[in-house]
């Protein structure tokens, strides 16, 4: 019988490919634990998006001469990669935006405002990214529907049993759910909310903004009917945002912007709108940012994703041992085999902001602060924690520095 081994990312090598990694910071080698917020950028993406300044820059799908020709083939390309990267059916159904947060918003805008009404109940959940609550709080709001959050565990994990009591509120039309939580890496159950949700002739919301980067998705399995990630968070530049959607329901959908490129025949009696997704790209798109996104999947894609995902669930698991280990240090969030690369915690008595300088002092970068996630905060009783998150260039001995700093700041706020 055959024997197939898993590959391992070998992440001290993949570190070469980074250059921010080659500059001290504070006299001490850069242990960067923030890719949560935003992630590094290897020389495979920069020197890809500088060659197409230097070479083939010209404004997409407007001109016919040899530089428009091949701005047009690198940045069709880069959405034919998103494509295969979420299993889209086709390329229609894959939208650039700046960011998820726009890709939300857009959603929220173009089907929300045509589609709900009093009577109506949208259900968001108390780990959601502010760009994933305050969109549908807003267009609820203002259209008379109802709004409630489906509440978690004292583990971080979502209490489904909450969702019968929750439904006798209105009628449920849409669901919108983070794949994996910011703030506490929780891995939600969105196919098992999608088909909760479609049965009650919902519509199913997903930002994968926290998910894209680490593991594979495939929306056909998920079941949902739009998902949206960030290119910067996945080693592209920033500025470049991916939306799919089912294409029945964009069809359906009024353009969220209007100009340029989204128009099909404008006369001054009546505009008719383009095709899929031209009609939802108003404008000069981000092409050198799309551009360093197709080059981003490639570089994750030849990495392995499923590697990508097992070498942080080591590095969380260690993590949670180290942190576990730190007196007075308070863990938030669902245990390590339940969440993806993504450790919250506080210190007693001492600030996040002033853990984050302090172990910074260290070389070791930290997020501080409430992560876009007021309403789970007030859930957790805490204003704000600290943050570490890993990527694929992430090293145990990383960790350790960060244990370290954190004694630090424990024995100078001793």
């Amino acid at each position: 019988m055959a024997v197939t081994t898993e590959a391992k990312l070998d992440a001290r090598r993949l570190r070469a490919d980074f250059p921010i990694f080659e500059q001290p910071i504070h006299g001490k080698p850069l242990a960067y634990l923030d890719s949560a917020n935003s992630s590094q950028k290897p020389r495979q993406v920069l020197d890809t998006v500088r060659d197409f300044y230097e070479t083939s820059y010209a404004n997409v799908h407007r001109a016919v001469y040899e530089l428009g020709l091949r701005s047009d083939a690198a940045f069709d390309g880069a959405r034919e990669k998103a494509r295969v990267f979420v299993n889209a059916e086709t390329t229609g159904e894959v939208i650039f935006t700046r960011n998820a947060t726009e890709g939300l918003n857009l959603v929220a805008y173009a089907w929300g405002l045509d589609n709900l009404g009093p009577g109506d109940l949208v259900l968001v959940t108390e780990l959601e990214h502010h760009s994933n609550f305050v969109p549908w709080q807003f267009i609820a709001e203002r259209k008379g529907a109802d709004f409630a959050a489906i509440p978690i565990d004292s583990g971080g994990e979502l209490r489904l049993e909450a969702l019968d009591e929750l439904e006798a509120r209105g009628r449920v039309r849409l669901v919108a759910c983070g794949l994996v939580s910011n703030s506490l890496g929780t891995v939600n159950p969105v196919a098992e909310l999608a088909a909760w949700a479609h049965e009650r002739g919902a519509i199913m919301v997903v930002d994968a903004a926290q998910a894209a980067p680490h593991r594979p998705l495939n929306v056909q399995a998920l079941g949902c009917d739009f998902l949206a990630f960030t290119g910067h968070k996945m080693c592209a530049p920033s500025g470049i945002g991916v939306l799919w959607g089912r294409r029945e329901l964009l069809e359906r959908m009024s353009p969220f912007e209007l100009g340029g490129e989204m128009i099909r025949k404008v006369t001054v009696e009546r505009t008719t709108w383009n095709d899929l997704p031209h009609k939802f790209e108003a404008g000069t798109p981000p092409i050198a940012q799309a551009v360093g996104l197709g080059a981003a999947i490639d570089y994750l894609t030849e990495t392995g994703l499923e590697a990508i995902e097992r070498h942080e669930a080591e590095l969380t698991a260690y993590a949670w041992g180290r942190l576990s280990e730190v007196p007075g240090l308070t863990l938030y969030g669902p245990p390590p085999d339940r969440r993806a690369g993504i450790v919250s915690f506080n210190l007693e008595g001492i600030h996040p902001h002033d853990v984050a300088q302090i172990v910074d002092s260290e070389g070791v970068a930290v997020r501080a602060g409430h992560h876009c996630n007021q309403p789970l905060m007030t859930r957790l009783g805490i204003n704000a924690t600290t943050r570490a998150s890993f990527y694929l260039y992430t090293l145990p001995e990383e960790i350790d520095r960060l244990v370290d700093g954190l004694h630090k700041a424990r024995k100078l706020f001793g």
